[in-house]
Protein backbone atom coordinates (compact mmCIF):
# COMPACT_ATOMS: atom_id res chain seq x y z
CA UNK A 1 0.00 0.00 0.00
CA UNK A 2 2.97 1.99 0.46
CA UNK A 3 4.60 1.59 -1.95
CA UNK A 4 1.77 2.40 -4.09
CA UNK A 5 0.79 5.80 -2.48
CA UNK A 6 4.74 6.39 -3.62
CA UNK A 7 4.59 5.56 -7.00
CA UNK A 8 0.87 7.55 -7.50
CA UNK A 9 2.96 10.47 -5.61
CA UNK A 10 5.84 10.60 -7.75
CA UNK A 11 3.19 10.50 -10.89
CA UNK A 12 1.77 13.72 -9.75
CA UNK A 13 5.05 15.20 -9.16
CA UNK A 14 6.26 14.72 -12.37
CA UNK A 15 2.99 15.04 -14.02
CA UNK A 16 3.41 18.60 -12.99
CA UNK A 17 7.34 18.93 -13.15
CA UNK A 18 7.24 22.99 -13.25
CA UNK A 19 5.04 23.50 -10.49
CA UNK A 20 6.86 20.46 -8.33
CA UNK A 21 10.25 22.34 -9.53
CA UNK A 22 9.25 25.72 -8.13
CA UNK A 23 7.55 24.15 -4.60
CA UNK A 24 11.11 22.49 -4.18
CA UNK A 25 12.76 25.46 -4.76
CA UNK A 26 12.63 27.09 -1.17
CA UNK A 27 13.51 23.39 0.34
CA UNK A 28 16.46 23.54 -1.93
CA UNK A 29 17.69 27.26 -1.20
CA UNK A 30 17.33 26.56 2.59
CA UNK A 31 19.09 23.37 2.54
CA UNK A 32 21.54 24.56 0.46
CA UNK A 33 22.12 27.51 2.37
CA UNK A 34 22.34 25.74 5.51
CA UNK A 35 25.20 22.53 4.24
CA UNK A 36 27.24 25.63 2.36
CA UNK A 37 27.34 27.59 5.83
CA UNK A 38 28.32 25.00 8.33
CA UNK A 39 30.89 23.14 5.87
CA UNK A 40 32.69 26.78 5.19
CA UNK A 41 32.39 27.25 8.89
CA UNK A 42 33.39 24.24 10.47
CA UNK A 43 36.01 24.23 7.62
CA UNK A 44 37.42 27.34 8.56
CA UNK A 45 37.55 27.09 12.55
CA UNK A 46 38.85 23.99 12.09
CA UNK A 47 41.78 25.20 10.13
CA UNK A 48 42.33 27.80 12.69
CA UNK A 49 41.71 25.10 15.84
CA UNK A 50 44.23 22.88 13.95
CA UNK A 51 47.24 25.52 13.58
CA UNK A 52 46.27 26.41 17.68
CA UNK A 53 46.73 23.07 18.24
CA UNK A 54 50.52 22.60 16.92
CA UNK A 55 51.44 25.83 18.97
CA UNK A 56 50.63 23.41 21.80
CA UNK A 57 47.43 22.72 23.31
CA UNK A 58 48.93 20.64 25.82
CA UNK A 59 51.50 23.60 27.14
CA UNK A 60 50.78 26.75 29.39
CA UNK A 61 53.11 29.62 28.62
CA UNK A 62 54.35 32.35 31.66
CA UNK A 63 55.32 35.62 30.18
CA UNK A 64 56.76 37.20 33.09
CA UNK A 65 56.95 40.82 32.91
CA UNK A 66 58.56 41.01 36.81
CA UNK A 67 58.30 44.03 38.56
CA UNK A 68 60.95 46.77 40.45
CA UNK A 69 61.93 43.32 42.93
CA UNK A 70 62.64 41.35 40.40
CA UNK A 71 62.31 41.23 36.99
CA UNK A 72 61.99 37.35 35.56
CA UNK A 73 61.95 33.89 36.66
CA UNK A 74 65.14 31.97 38.41
CA UNK A 75 66.13 29.08 37.66
CA UNK A 76 64.81 28.10 41.57
CA UNK A 77 61.56 29.01 40.06
CA UNK A 78 61.84 26.99 36.96
CA UNK A 79 62.58 24.05 39.37
CA UNK A 80 59.29 24.60 41.26
CA UNK A 81 57.17 24.84 38.65
CA UNK A 82 58.81 21.53 37.35
CA UNK A 83 58.18 19.79 40.24
CA UNK A 84 54.05 20.77 40.31
CA UNK A 85 51.70 17.62 39.50
CA UNK A 86 50.63 16.91 35.53
CA UNK A 87 53.63 19.09 34.69
CA UNK A 88 55.55 16.98 32.27
CA UNK A 89 58.28 19.53 31.39
CA UNK A 90 59.47 23.00 31.66
CA UNK A 91 60.96 24.87 28.91
CA UNK A 92 62.26 28.54 29.56
CA UNK A 93 63.02 30.78 25.86
CA UNK A 94 65.26 34.09 25.36
CA UNK A 95 65.13 35.68 22.54
CA UNK A 96 67.55 38.25 21.15
CA UNK A 97 68.57 39.88 17.91
CA UNK A 98 72.19 39.41 17.02
CA UNK A 99 74.70 38.92 14.13
CA UNK A 100 75.66 35.71 12.58
CA UNK A 101 78.14 34.88 9.41
CA UNK A 102 81.24 32.91 7.82
CA UNK A 103 83.85 33.92 5.73
CA UNK A 104 82.84 37.56 4.43
CA UNK A 105 79.23 36.94 5.23
CA UNK A 106 77.36 38.86 7.46
CA UNK A 107 73.80 38.91 8.21
CA UNK A 108 72.91 41.76 11.24
CA UNK A 109 69.41 40.72 12.27
CA UNK A 110 69.30 37.58 13.22
CA UNK A 111 66.81 35.80 16.11
CA UNK A 112 69.11 34.62 18.19
CA UNK A 113 66.34 32.00 20.30
CA UNK A 114 67.14 29.90 23.33
CA UNK A 115 65.46 26.92 24.07
CA UNK A 116 66.31 23.12 26.15
CA UNK A 117 66.03 19.44 25.85
CA UNK A 118 62.53 19.78 27.25
CA UNK A 119 61.06 22.20 23.57
CA UNK A 120 62.62 19.55 21.27
CA UNK A 121 61.45 16.46 23.08
CA UNK A 122 57.95 18.24 22.77
CA UNK A 123 58.08 19.80 19.81
CA UNK A 124 56.50 17.54 16.99
CA UNK A 125 58.21 19.45 14.13
CA UNK A 126 60.46 17.63 12.06
CA UNK A 127 64.30 18.88 10.68
CA UNK A 128 65.09 19.18 6.89
CA UNK A 129 68.38 17.08 8.33
CA UNK A 130 70.53 17.14 11.28
CA UNK A 131 69.49 16.32 14.50
CA UNK A 132 67.63 18.45 17.17
CA UNK A 133 69.36 19.71 20.58
CA UNK A 134 69.57 17.54 23.74
CA UNK A 135 70.25 17.36 27.12
CA UNK A 136 74.04 17.29 26.35
CA UNK A 137 74.00 20.57 24.77
CA UNK A 138 73.06 22.20 27.79
CA UNK A 139 75.60 22.80 29.74
CA UNK A 140 76.35 25.94 28.78
CA UNK A 141 79.76 25.09 27.30
CA UNK A 142 78.62 23.50 24.37
CA UNK A 143 78.46 25.35 21.13
CA UNK A 144 75.76 23.68 18.90
CA UNK A 145 72.93 25.43 17.20
CA UNK A 146 69.86 24.61 14.33
CA UNK A 147 69.38 27.15 11.17
CA UNK A 148 66.88 28.06 9.10
CA UNK A 149 66.69 27.55 5.15
CA UNK A 150 66.72 31.18 5.09
CA UNK A 151 70.29 31.44 6.88
CA UNK A 152 71.35 28.04 4.77
CA UNK A 153 70.67 30.25 1.45
CA UNK A 154 72.99 32.90 2.46
CA UNK A 155 75.30 31.54 4.38
CA UNK A 156 75.73 28.02 3.03
CA UNK A 157 74.88 27.96 -0.83
CA UNK A 158 74.95 25.29 -2.32
CA UNK A 159 77.02 23.24 0.66
CA UNK A 160 76.15 21.11 3.35
CA UNK A 161 75.50 23.18 6.50
CA UNK A 162 75.64 19.96 8.59
CA UNK A 163 78.76 20.07 11.01
CA UNK A 164 80.01 23.11 9.81
CA UNK A 165 80.87 26.30 11.80
CA UNK A 166 78.69 29.65 11.93
CA UNK A 167 79.86 33.02 13.62
CA UNK A 168 76.69 33.85 16.35
CA UNK A 169 77.48 37.04 18.03
CA UNK A 170 81.17 36.79 17.31
CA UNK A 171 81.02 33.38 19.11
CA UNK A 172 81.66 30.06 16.76
CA UNK A 173 78.95 27.17 16.73
CA UNK A 174 78.63 24.11 14.86
CA UNK A 175 75.43 23.84 12.87
CA UNK A 176 73.77 19.99 13.64
CA UNK A 177 70.49 20.72 12.08
CA UNK A 178 68.41 22.48 10.00
CA UNK A 179 64.80 23.51 10.09
CA UNK A 180 62.16 24.96 7.74
CA UNK A 181 61.83 28.54 7.67
CA UNK A 182 57.67 28.26 7.99
CA UNK A 183 58.22 26.65 11.25
CA UNK A 184 59.62 29.50 12.64
CA UNK A 185 56.38 30.68 14.33
CA UNK A 186 55.93 27.51 16.54
CA UNK A 187 59.58 28.46 18.06
CA UNK A 188 58.08 31.82 18.42
CA UNK A 189 55.08 30.80 20.44
CA UNK A 190 54.39 32.96 23.32
CA UNK A 191 57.34 35.75 22.77
CA UNK A 192 57.27 38.61 22.34
CA UNK A 193 59.32 38.65 19.18
CA UNK A 194 58.87 37.85 15.00
CA UNK A 195 61.19 36.12 13.23
CA UNK A 196 63.80 38.13 11.59
CA UNK A 197 64.09 38.59 7.90
CA UNK A 198 67.43 37.22 7.98
CA UNK A 199 66.44 34.27 9.50
CA UNK A 200 66.28 32.23 12.74
CA UNK A 201 69.06 30.35 15.03
CA UNK A 202 68.38 28.16 17.82
CA UNK A 203 71.27 27.77 20.27
CA UNK A 204 70.96 26.31 23.96
CA UNK A 205 69.53 28.23 26.44
CA UNK A 206 72.15 29.16 29.02
CA UNK A 207 74.00 30.09 25.89
CA UNK A 208 71.23 32.52 24.85
CA UNK A 209 70.78 33.73 28.18
CA UNK A 210 74.45 34.53 28.50
CA UNK A 211 74.28 36.61 24.91
CA UNK A 212 71.31 38.69 26.54
CA UNK A 213 73.42 39.72 30.04
CA UNK A 214 70.27 38.70 31.64
CA UNK A 215 70.25 35.89 34.89
CA UNK A 216 66.70 35.25 34.49
CA UNK A 217 63.78 34.44 32.35
CA UNK A 218 60.59 36.05 30.38
CA UNK A 219 59.03 33.39 29.14
CA UNK A 220 58.34 29.94 30.04
CA UNK A 221 56.65 26.73 28.74
CA UNK A 222 55.01 24.43 31.03
CA UNK A 223 54.12 21.45 29.41
CA UNK A 224 51.03 19.12 31.05
CA UNK A 225 50.61 15.69 30.94
CA UNK A 226 46.88 15.75 31.07
CA UNK A 227 44.75 18.70 29.26
CA UNK A 228 42.18 17.89 30.95
CA UNK A 229 43.48 19.14 34.38
CA UNK A 230 44.70 22.69 33.18
CA UNK A 231 42.53 24.53 35.77
CA UNK A 232 44.02 22.62 38.19
CA UNK A 233 47.39 22.90 37.01
CA UNK A 234 47.05 26.63 36.32
CA UNK A 235 45.91 27.10 39.68
CA UNK A 236 49.33 25.66 40.96
CA UNK A 237 51.29 27.60 38.79
CA UNK A 238 49.81 30.81 39.92
CA UNK A 239 50.58 29.51 43.58
CA UNK A 240 54.59 29.40 42.99
CA UNK A 241 54.66 32.53 40.93
CA UNK A 242 53.18 34.86 42.97
CA UNK A 243 55.41 33.90 46.16
CA UNK A 244 58.11 34.20 43.28
CA UNK A 245 57.35 37.68 42.76
CA UNK A 246 56.09 38.38 46.17
CA UNK A 247 52.33 38.80 45.48
CA UNK A 248 53.05 41.55 43.29
CA UNK A 249 50.18 42.73 40.75
CA UNK A 250 51.21 42.25 37.38
CA UNK A 251 54.33 40.88 37.95
CA UNK A 252 53.04 37.83 35.30
CA UNK A 253 50.78 36.83 32.63
CA UNK A 254 49.70 33.39 31.38
CA UNK A 255 48.46 32.19 28.30
CA UNK A 256 46.71 28.79 28.21
CA UNK A 257 46.30 27.79 24.21
CA UNK A 258 43.95 24.54 26.01
CA UNK A 259 41.22 27.66 27.48
CA UNK A 260 41.53 29.30 24.24
CA UNK A 261 40.44 26.21 22.07
CA UNK A 262 38.01 25.60 24.44
CA UNK A 263 36.63 29.24 23.80
CA UNK A 264 36.86 28.68 20.34
CA UNK A 265 34.89 25.51 20.10
CA UNK A 266 32.42 26.88 22.02
CA UNK A 267 31.95 29.96 19.53
CA UNK A 268 32.04 27.71 16.81
CA UNK A 269 28.98 25.78 18.17
CA UNK A 270 27.35 29.31 18.40
CA UNK A 271 27.89 30.08 15.51
CA UNK A 272 27.07 27.38 13.80
CA UNK A 273 23.90 27.35 15.72
CA UNK A 274 23.35 30.79 14.70
CA UNK A 275 23.87 30.17 11.16
CA UNK A 276 21.59 27.37 11.22
CA UNK A 277 18.56 29.47 12.60
CA UNK A 278 19.23 31.97 10.10
CA UNK A 279 19.00 29.30 7.16
CA UNK A 280 15.78 27.62 8.61
CA UNK A 281 13.96 30.33 7.38
CA UNK A 282 14.22 29.69 3.76
CA UNK A 283 12.79 25.87 5.20
CA UNK A 284 10.07 27.13 6.70
CA UNK A 285 9.30 29.21 3.49
CA UNK A 286 9.93 26.19 1.46
CA UNK A 287 7.19 24.45 3.79
CA UNK A 288 4.39 27.02 3.30
CA UNK A 289 5.32 26.67 -0.42
CA UNK A 290 4.90 22.97 -0.02
CA UNK A 291 1.75 23.46 2.04
CA UNK A 292 0.26 25.86 -0.56
CA UNK A 293 0.89 23.59 -3.55
CA UNK A 294 -0.69 20.69 -1.14
CA UNK A 295 -4.05 22.64 -1.09
CA UNK A 296 -4.35 23.38 -4.25
CA UNK A 297 -3.55 20.09 -5.14
CA UNK A 298 -6.48 18.73 -3.23
CA UNK A 299 -9.03 21.55 -4.29
CA UNK A 300 -7.73 20.24 -8.08
CA UNK A 301 -8.30 16.30 -7.61
CA UNK A 302 -11.50 16.46 -5.08
CA UNK A 303 -13.52 13.94 -7.94
CA UNK A 304 -10.44 11.78 -7.80
CA UNK A 305 -10.66 11.68 -3.71
CA UNK A 306 -14.64 11.56 -3.78
CA UNK A 307 -14.13 8.71 -6.10
CA UNK A 308 -11.62 7.22 -3.97
CA UNK A 309 -13.78 6.68 -0.69
CA UNK A 310 -16.58 5.84 -2.75
CA UNK A 311 -14.88 2.78 -3.29
CA UNK A 312 -13.85 2.53 0.01
CA UNK A 313 -10.65 4.00 0.60
CA UNK A 314 -10.41 4.71 4.08
CA UNK A 315 -9.31 8.28 5.28
CA UNK A 316 -6.21 7.43 6.88
CA UNK A 317 -5.24 6.22 3.28
CA UNK A 318 -6.04 9.37 1.78
CA UNK A 319 -4.04 11.29 4.23
CA UNK A 320 -1.07 8.83 3.80
CA UNK A 321 -1.24 9.53 0.45
CA UNK A 322 -1.00 13.25 0.27
CA UNK A 323 1.47 13.16 3.31
CA UNK A 324 3.56 10.99 0.73
CA UNK A 325 3.48 13.21 -1.75
CA UNK A 326 5.06 16.20 0.12
CA UNK A 327 7.52 14.27 1.95
CA UNK A 328 8.48 13.55 -1.50
CA UNK A 329 8.73 16.47 -2.59
CA UNK A 330 10.62 17.89 0.32
CA UNK A 331 13.14 14.99 0.56
CA UNK A 332 13.39 15.78 -3.31
CA UNK A 333 14.29 19.66 -2.47
CA UNK A 334 16.13 18.61 0.04
CA UNK A 335 18.90 16.41 -1.62
CA UNK A 336 19.19 18.42 -4.28
CA UNK A 337 20.16 21.04 -1.84
CA UNK A 338 22.55 18.93 -0.25
CA UNK A 339 24.65 18.26 -3.81
CA UNK A 340 24.14 22.06 -4.35
CA UNK A 341 25.40 23.22 -0.89
CA UNK A 342 28.09 20.86 -0.78
CA UNK A 343 29.73 22.28 -4.14
CA UNK A 344 29.04 26.02 -2.89
CA UNK A 345 30.99 24.81 0.12
CA UNK A 346 33.56 22.82 -1.90
CA UNK A 347 34.43 26.31 -4.19
CA UNK A 348 33.92 28.62 -1.51
CA UNK A 349 36.40 26.58 0.82
CA UNK A 350 39.22 26.24 -2.18
CA UNK A 351 38.83 30.29 -3.19
CA UNK A 352 39.51 30.67 0.51
CA UNK A 353 42.76 28.60 0.53
CA UNK A 354 41.59 25.73 2.96
CA UNK A 355 41.30 22.26 3.45
CA UNK A 356 37.60 21.12 2.15
CA UNK A 357 35.83 18.55 4.25
CA UNK A 358 32.21 17.03 4.55
CA UNK A 359 30.36 17.76 7.54
CA UNK A 360 28.40 14.47 7.60
CA UNK A 361 26.11 16.22 10.87
CA UNK A 362 24.84 19.27 8.01
CA UNK A 363 24.34 16.70 5.57
CA UNK A 364 22.07 15.18 8.46
CA UNK A 365 20.70 17.54 9.56
CA UNK A 366 19.75 18.91 6.03
CA UNK A 367 17.68 15.84 5.29
CA UNK A 368 15.99 16.18 8.94
CA UNK A 369 15.06 18.93 8.07
CA UNK A 370 13.11 18.26 4.67
CA UNK A 371 11.22 15.24 6.48
CA UNK A 372 10.21 17.63 9.05
CA UNK A 373 9.31 20.03 6.98
CA UNK A 374 7.33 17.28 5.00
CA UNK A 375 5.58 16.22 7.05
CA UNK A 376 4.72 19.24 9.07
CA UNK A 377 3.46 21.47 6.36
CA UNK A 378 1.85 18.17 4.73
CA UNK A 379 -0.32 17.43 7.74
CA UNK A 380 -2.81 20.50 6.51
CA UNK A 381 -3.45 19.31 3.71
CA UNK A 382 -3.86 15.49 4.11
CA UNK A 383 -5.94 16.18 6.64
CA UNK A 384 -8.36 18.77 4.26
CA UNK A 385 -7.75 15.58 1.68
CA UNK A 386 -9.27 13.03 4.04
CA UNK A 387 -11.70 14.86 5.50
CA UNK A 388 -13.70 15.41 2.30
CA UNK A 389 -17.25 13.70 1.84
CA UNK A 390 -17.37 11.36 -0.78
CA UNK A 391 -20.96 12.45 -2.31
CA UNK A 392 -19.71 16.05 -1.86
CA UNK A 393 -16.51 15.70 -3.70
CA UNK A 394 -18.57 13.88 -6.64
CA UNK A 395 -20.98 16.75 -6.86
CA UNK A 396 -17.81 19.23 -7.26
CA UNK A 397 -18.02 20.31 -11.10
Amino acid sequence: MIRENFMMALDNIINNKMRSFLTSLGIVIGVASVIALITIVQSVTGEMMSQFESMGADKITVMATGNALKSGLSTSDLQELEEIPNVSGVSPSVSITGSAGKRGTLLDEVSIMGKNETYFQKDTTELIMGRKLTALDMDGHTYTCIIDQDIVKTIFPNVNPIGQRIMVNGQGYEVVGVRDTESNSDVMSGINASPSSDGTIIIPYKNALALSGSSTYSNVDIYLENTDLSDETNTEVEAVLDAAFNYKDDSYKIVDLGSILDTMNSMQNLLTTLLTGIASIALVVGGIGIMNMMLVSVTERTREIGLRKALGAEPAQIQILFIIEALSLSLIGGIIGIALGLTISMVAILLIGTTFSISWGAIGLGIGFSVVVGLVFGWTPAKKASGLKPIDALRTD
